[in-house]
């Protein structure tokens, strides 16, 4: 289940203001919930759940610099959201199972 088919109607979302936007700003609109993550795997660097109401949970490691948080919870954004997203940087990589 992808959130986008829950979302309430709005304009088309774009890469641009999943990028732009201030990153407390966006987890807002979306109503997506961090927690911190107790996996202390390095190479851990966060995950995503759609729960059964559409909404979103991410998951932030502990330990990581705010940078790398801030590019990682975008890319699971857009993801999320099924926005197409600039290729992060290696060695990092989105997956879903």
């Amino acid at each position: 289940m992808s959130l986008a088919t829950h979302a309430p109607e709005r304009p088309a979302l774009t890469a641009d203001h999943l990028l732009d936007a201030p990153l407390p700003q966006l987890l807002a609109e979306f109503a997506v919930d961090v927690v911190t993550s107790r996996i202390t795997d390095p190479t851990f660097t966060g995950g995503a759940a759609v729960r059964p109401d559409g909404s979103l949970l991410f998951a932030k490691p502990a330990g990581r610099s705010a940078a790398e948080w801030d590019m990682l919870a975008r890319a699971m954004l857009g993801q999320a959201l099924r926005v197409p997203m600039p290729e992060l940087p290696a060695p990092y990589r989105i997956t879903e199972p």
